[in-house]
């Protein structure tokens, strides 16, 4: 499996690791990652690798086998061989940025609390999907109330439950479109707020920055009508 050192820490940029796989398709697997794959509507890191004089561009991370990472190249080059020793480089603004609206989005189902369907994250905005017949909030409403826990720069924090725990508690499962995995031994929990009295607590394997006041200032979006019971929402930073 490839360690997943962002989980410990996002704001790490940097990283060594020794190649453990290259892949058919031209993937490069670490022994530890910074690089987040693609999941849960974030998008993968990109960033680069450094090793013995050569610089790879990685255009993107992809889950594969198991628990394993695989870094995608941004061009057809020579790939460090087997057991080489590189050293990873995340494209931080980017990264940033989708940390900031991961954050917000977990707010934002704070504020709207309606079953999730679906979500996606850029570098620029993001949205949520609801099972929603009709909007209860104006866009005034949302928006205040969003940028106001920006403003408490609320703790975010992470912990684990176990599968069973989490059947016992299935409302903090907010998504139905995609389900923590029930048979994991650990289902990783993100927190904002008191743990006493938090904003938002949810199962989420993405990637966040440590405090609301982070964020900055939210713009709310479009809103459009997908459907009979959904409604898509959109949430931009505004800088």
């Amino acid at each position: 499996m490839t360690q997943p050192l962002f989980l410990d820490d996002p704001y790490r940029r940097d990283a060594p690791a020794v190649v453990k796989t290259l892949t058919d398709e031209g993937g490069i697997i670490l022994d530890r990652s910074v690089f987040y794959p693609t999941g849960g509507g974030q998008p993968g890191d990109s960033g680069w690798l450094n090793w013995d004089g050569q610089h790879m561009p990685v255009a993107t991370a992809i889950r594969g086998q198991g628990d394993d990472i695989i870094l995608v190249p941004s061009e057809a080059m020579a790939l460090p061989p087997l057991g080489a020793h590189v050293t990873q480089a995340l494209d931080w603004d980017r990264r940033h940025r989708h940390m900031r609206l991961h954050t917000a989005l977990h707010l934002l189902t704070a504020v709207i609390p309606y079953p999730v369907t679906g979500g996606q994250i850029s570098v620029s905005q993001g949205r949520i999907d609801f099972d929603m017949p009709d909007m209860t909030q104006d866009r005034d409403a949302i928006t205040t109330a969003l940028n106001a826990f920006v403003s408490q720069d609320a703790k975010i924090t992470d912990g684990w439950i176990t599968g069973a725990e989490l059947d016992a508690h299935p409302h903090l499962v907010r998504t139905m479109a995609v389900q923590p995995p029930r048979g994991a031994t650990q289902i990783r929990l993100v927190r904002i707020g008191d743990p006493d009295s938090p904003i938002d607590v949810q199962p989420c394997g993405g990637t966040h920055v440590a405090r609301t006041g982070e964020i900055g200032a939210l713009r709310l979006g479009r809103i459009e009508k997908q459907g009979r019971q959904s409604r898509r929402i959109h949430l931009h930073l505004e800088s």
